[in-house]
């Protein structure tokens, strides 16, 4: 029991870290189907129930490209309890240094 008790008082501290994982885990899960079609999706911000995504590669012009938005945010509704809004950003990648 000291155990649970010592995992409750840390998980208000670690809530924004654990959901960024089961985000970035739902990302990871659907991102073979993504490139084997030549695209990908990158987590670029979560602010609450906002969740930032930027599609890239072939899903930039896919037709259906709204449909797999609502899949994943379907997904991530699941996976995370609650509702969250899984917003496309469009714009070209930040440059890496």
């Amino acid at each position: 029991m000291l155990v649970e008790s010592e995992q409750q008082k840390q998980s208000p501290a670690a809530e924004p870290s654990s959901r960024e994982q089961i985000v970035r885990a739902v990302l990871d899960e659907i991102r073979p189907n993504l490139k084997r079609d030549g695209g990908d999706c990158e987590l670029l911000e979560i602010d609450g129930n906002k969740i930032m995504v930027r599609l890239t590669g072939a899903c930039v012009f896919c037709k259906l490209a709204s449909a797999t938005l609502e899949g994943i945010q379907a997904r991530l509704i699941e996976r995370l309890g609650e509702f969250v809004r899984l917003i496309p950003v469009a714009g070209a990648a930040k440059p890496r240094h």
